[in-house]
């Protein structure tokens, strides 16, 4: 049974079997992700499509991601422009926006409320304070980094290549979602969540901790790393989704999909940016 390293997706309701849309996906990308998920008889789900909703499509992925990604790019350039007028801000916004964001999207995932485009919406402005604040810090003199905005269109870019770039790759089948390729990506996240806390932890007692995020050549290792490891996740999140729309999830399901979407990307972009912040550090 392949399930998806994306936490988001795990609670998204389960929608009937048969039918699809648009051929997002093929049958070749898998299926039965969402059925008996803990190997025991499918029992009615209060989740599941009314016959009054109709069933998600790719339209309705690609809308509310894009009005997701919309509100969090907005707030965004708001929090980039309040700490350019005052750096002072910069670390307030950037605790403001990660311990808020991160509040809701557990509140989200744990009480099984990714549709609610309310709290999506939410989460992403909380996000967007983050990633403002820290693009702008992450790039300026007055932190101790050069490059400014043109590193920033930099991550853009390079964020939005590698999910375009790994949407045809799923697209073509070139790397197959199967239960072996799931569960090492699942392993290697774990060994990187694992080794980012162990960091975090050692420095408190070290400076720089294990070197990981110093900007010395074993930092730019391990950035990469994560960058590869996000970059192979979308391929997990298109087959949940896939997997959603083929299986006639109801509508409201394509807000827990663009959540799980803006959560990857965020990773991606924040890794990106850090990278590239190692070779603008004066």
């Amino acid at each position: 049974m392949r399930t998806t390293s994306n936490p988001v997706f795990r609670n998204l309701p389960q929608g009937q079997q048969g039918g699809g849309y648009a051929n997002f996906g093929s049958a070749a990308a898998g299926a039965g992700q969402f059925a008996n998920q803990y190997g025991q008889q499918a029992q009615p789900d209060p989740w599941l499509r009314q016959p009054a909703s109709r069933a998600m499509t790719i339209d309705d992925v690609v809308t509310k991601t894009g009005i997701t990604l919309g509100v969090l790019s907005a707030v965004a350039l708001v929090s980039y422009l309040a700490v350019s007028s005052n750096p002072g801000l910069g670390g307030m916004l950037i605790a403001v926006g990660a311990i808020g964001g991160l509040v809701l999207a557990m509140i989200a995932i744990f009480a099984r409320k990714t549709d609610n485009a309310a709290l999506v919406l939410s989460y992403a402005a909380f996000e967007g304070v983050f990633l403002g604040a820290l693009s702008r810090v992450m790039t300026s003199v007055d932190f101790g980094f050069s490059g400014g905005a043109g590193v920033i269109g930099q991550a853009v870019l390079g964020t939005f290549g590698v999910f375009f770039g790994m949407l045809v790759v799923y697209k073509t089948g070139a790397i197959r979602v199967t239960p072996r390729f799931t569960r090492m990506l699942i392993g290697a996240m774990i060994g990187v969540v694992v080794l980012m806390i162990g960091n975090l932890i050692a420095g408190f007692f070290t400076p720089g901790g294990f070197e990981l995020r110093t900007g010395g050549p074993l930092a730019i290792i391990f950035s990469l790393v994560c960058i590869a490891i996000a970059a192979f996740s979308f391929l997990l999140d298109f087959d949940a989704a896939d997997q959603l729309i083929r299986g006639q999830a109801p509508e409201k399901a394509a807000w827990g999909v663009a959540f799980g979407l803006t959560v990857t990307l965020v990773w991606l972009y924040i890794e990106i940016l850090r990278l590239l912040s190692y070779f603008n550090n004066d």
